[in-house]
């Protein structure tokens, strides 16, 4: 652990305004931080804490805004505070904040301070944590007082053992509450639980999971408001706090004797079958903060009803692939990430195969191995090699050979897991066999998309319909998977088949007869997708787009394939040139991450520039974007073709005008290095002129010793 304290005096900030909009007080207060040595870079630190703020407001309920990140520009993890004079939107229903965290994690760091902004951020649910941070008078008191939430003193501990210890005669075990206050807590709200703990009075046992995308503030902000108020109900309310500091997890026991669940989350819930069939609620983590009663209440209401919500086992064990019904997201969200868990599932066959198959045009060359393979493959053997073309021909036409049964899972694959996304494990057979059919009749890549989709829609509603108990064993192994492929294939063959093979048709004839202009603004149109998101749901729709035509072979396809991957390219290659041009632009950590930004532009992964674009996104993502529609262009424009959908340089002699494909790349890097380190220079500049006018006139908050 750091031997710096998480927070200190000069981290605090009291009763000053710090400007009228949130970004204003975030980039106030990663200055404070800054000014302390706690961080390399108050633009940086700024720039990444804005960009979570991006994704979901962080102000509460009671008045207090939790801006947060991790950072590379952190040197340790550290807390600044600010009282404001004016408070300020953070996006919270009950109104403005005055009250503001600035969460600031160091990248790489160990676990113990993440452990003690958990401390915190359950502390920050406590209605007398933050009236005494409103009373405080000094810095050195708003310090003290976290202290004692982080590390309360060992003779209050003590004294607070003893108490409890005199009242041991209630016999209750306390399990959930953590200390003499949440012990006194549990106590209070026992005394009061009255109609709260259910019918009867009877005590009711709860499970929860609490996770945001951080897994710094609100995952644990929203286990302590549920906990609390479980204490306050008589419920009995144990969490699994899946967050960066690690957490205990829940047993199979606790979990099988809860009457109820509740999932407060902001990603998927790790290792979600274990909760499979329970009785439930879920919701979005905020929503645990500001309204814990109410999950509660839905929760058993939800055990109590024969018809209530269930949770659904998840698609698998990892954070993000958890799915299922999800009270908490809508459809239009779940069927999205569907989609993307099909691709990802779906690109180590298109990459395996189509990598299989650029190998065996290089060996055996392209046109004559696509059309000798299945002859050379079944009659010839490396102890009788074909008499034309001898030993390279065999190997090019067994790679070709494996590389074109790899790709004949396409399809099925993007299909089966989109399936299996929606509901589980019973929906991967129906999805693999809809995208089967698909292939079959000609509806290509739409029609798995559509059969992946209908598939998982049909296993999830059958999923939900209550049966006996005799007969649920059979149902995700049997029942489902046989019901929901009839369905689907009838609807596929009777209804569906038919209309989406017309599709494909119609879409594959309109770009065989793309050229000229067209073709060009479609290169310039997939250079903009793929250089937008860098690795997310639009750059995946282009790169579909892109690797499903492959398997018709057309020039057309593979000239979308090209123009895909190279500029795919672009944004980490800039990034790369920009970090080496101009490094007193960057950090250490982002000249680090420039260097290793080569080698990933060059095989094609799009993701190596996300640190990049995540530190400083208004001026990174625009530059790659037009450099990518410039190098999208000149791909279509000089007719460069690849049947590879991965790789990136080491493919280029597979490469139809692989110098076209290298022209279009170095302009696409050169235009989007140079855009890039123009607007950063610029940022740079008013920065320092900025500094400047606030050294002069000593107006920026820097200290408790300048406080109204």
């Amino acid at each position: 652990m750091s031997e710096l304290p998480l927070i200190v005096p000069e981290l605090v900030v009291l009763d000053q305004n710090l400007g009228a909009h949130k970004n204003d007080v975030i980039t106030q207060l990663s200055g404070v931080v800054a000014a302390a040595g706690r961080a390399d870079s108050a633009d940086g630190l700024a720039s990444d804490a804005l960009a979570r703020e991006g994704q979901s407001p962080t102000g509460q309920p009671g008045g207090i805004g939790i801006p947060h990140c991790r950072s590379a520009h952190v040197k340790t993890t550290s807390l600044g505070f600010a009282r404001l004079a004016e408070p300020v939107d953070f996006g919270a229903k009950d109104g403005p904040a005055d009250l503001i965290f600035l969460i600031a994690a160091a990248d790489g760091e160990g676990k113990e301070h993440l452990k003690l902004l958990s401390k915190l951020a359950r502390a920050m649910a406590r209605k007398t944590f933050l009236s005494s941070l409103r009373e405080a008078q000094t810095a050195e008191e708003v310090v003290a007082i976290v202290e004692e939430v982080l590390a309360p003193k060992q003779t209050q501990t003590s004294n607070d053992a003893a108490a409890s210890a005199g009242n041991a005669g209630s016999g209750s075990s306390g399990a959930t509450a953590a200390g003499a206050t949440a012990a006194g807590a549990a106590g209070a709200g026992a005394a009061g639980a009255g109609t709260g703990a259910g019918e009867g009075g009877a005590k009711r046992r709860l499970v929860a999971v609490t996770s945001c995308p951080t897994g710094i503030a609100h995952t644990y902000m929203a286990a302590e408001a549920l906990e609390q108020k479980a204490q306050e109900m008589g419920h009995e309310l144990v969490v699994e706090t899946q967050g960066s500091s690690g957490g205990t997890n829940l047993t199979q026991e606790q979990i099988d004797s809860a009457d109820a669940v509740v999932f407060a989350v902001g990603v998927g819930v790790r290792d979600r079958e274990r909760f499979a069939g329970k009785p439930g609620v879920e919701a979005g983590v905020n929503v645990g903060v500001s309204d814990p009663e109410g999950l509660i209440n839905r929760a058993l209401a939800a055990a109590d009803d024969p018809n209530g919500h269930r949770i659904a086992g998840g698609a698998g064990s990892g954070a993000g692939e958890s799915s299922g019904s999800s009270e908490g997201q809508s459809w239009g969200r779940r069927i999205q990430q569907a989609l993307m868990t099909g691709v990802s599932y779906m690109i180590p066959f298109v990459a395996a195969g189509g990598l299989l198959i650029a190998l065996g045009f290089a060996m055996g060359g392209a046109e004559r191995v696509a059309e000798v393979a299945p002859d050379v493959v079944a009659q010839n053997t490396l102890f009788n090699l074909p008499a034309d073309g001898g030993l390279m021909l065999y190997l090019g036409a067994v790679f070709f050979t494996i590389g074109g049964l790899a790709m004949n899972f396409l399809v099925p694959a993007l299909s089966g897991y989109i399936a299996y996304a929606l509901a589980g494990r019973p929906g991967i057979a129906p999805g693999f066999v809809g995208g089967a059919i698909a292939v079959a009749v000609g509806a290509g890549f739409i029609g798995g998309l559509v059969t992946g989709l209908v598939a998982g829609l049909i296993a999830m509603w059958i999923a939900s319909i209550k049966v006996p108990r005799w007969l649920a064993g059979l149902m995700p192994v049997v029942i489902i998977p046989l019901v929901t492929t009839t369905l689907v294939g009838l609807l596929m063959y009777l209804l569906l088949g038919k209309p989406l093979a017309s599709l494909m048709t119609w879409l594959q004839d309109g770009l065989n007869s793309m050229t000229g202009t067209s073709a060009i603004l479609l290169g310039v149109i997939l250079g903009l997708m793929m250089c937008f998101d860098l690795g997310g749901p639009v750059n995946k729709a282009a790169y579909l787009f892109a690797t499903a035509g492959l398997a018709q072979g057309t020039d057309a396809a593979m000239s979308i394939m090209a123009t895909v991957m190279a500029t795919g390219m672009v944004p980490p290659l800039a990034m790369a040139l920009s970090t080496t041009v101009r490094g007193k632009l960057y950090s250490e950590a982002e000249r680090e991450n420039g260097r290793t930004a080569w080698l990933l532009g060059a095989s094609f992964i799009s993701e190596g520039a996300i640190p990049f674009a995540a530190a400083d996104p208004l001026r990174v993502i625009p530059s790659m974007m037009a450099g990518g529609a410039v190098t999208g262009a000149l791909t279509m424009a000089l007719n460069v073709t690849l049947n590879a959908p991965h790789g990136g340089i080491f493919v280029v002699p597979a490469m139809g005008n692989p110098w076209g494909f290298l022209i279009a790349l170095v302009a696409g890097v050169l235009v989007s290095a140079l855009i890039v380190t123009l607007l950063k220079t610029q940022r740079q500049k008013s920065l320092m002129a900025a500094a400047q006018r606030e050294a002069q006139t000593e107006n920026a908050p820097r200290a408790a010793s300048v406080n109204a």
